[in-house]
């Protein structure tokens, strides 16, 4: 459930400007993350656990595709991974501005409340920097391959 701070449906242009610029900032730092880790093993939990680094990257198109249905948007299909991405954070950024600027109905077909803006930019911002931080993390406690 959404904070009522995030429930404001309301955005004038600089705020969305600004929710635009958090995400290009989590892009920036996923695809970072994603380069300096490429080629390595990424060090699994004390059972094993954990996704190879592709995994991780599809797990996050994945989570952006529910995201995109929760605040009204249909998410992108595309062949290749690289290209899903591209698409996804294309598709997030046109659902934003349409959402911030009430061309989002803010109850689905069905009755089912959508998300704002702000929660919006707020789940895609986390979610996207909870997987930043397990790169580096896991990247950095396997040393040299």
């Amino acid at each position: 459930m959404a904070p009522t701070a995030d429930s404001d449906r309301s955005c004038d242009a600089a705020e969305l400007r600004r929710f635009e610029q958090i995400l290009r900032a989590g892009w920036r730092a996923f695809d970072q993350a994603v380069s300096s880790a490429h080629g390595k093993t990424l060090a699994t939990g004390p059972r094993g656990g954990g996704r190879a680094l592709e995994g991780i990257v599809a797990h996050v198109i994945g989570a952006d595709a529910g995201y995109l249905t929760a605040v009204g948007w249909k998410a992108p299909k595309a062949a290749e991974p690289a290209e899903q991405l591209t698409a996804t954070r294309e598709a997030i950024l046109a659902a934003l501005e349409a959402s911030a600027t009430g061309k989002i109905p803010s109850q689905g077909p069905r009755g089912g409340v959508r998300w704002s803006a702000r929660y919006f930019v707020r789940r895609v911002a986390w979610h996207l920097m909870a997987h930043v931080w397990e790169i580096e993390r896991r990247a950095a406690t396997r040393g040299p391959q």
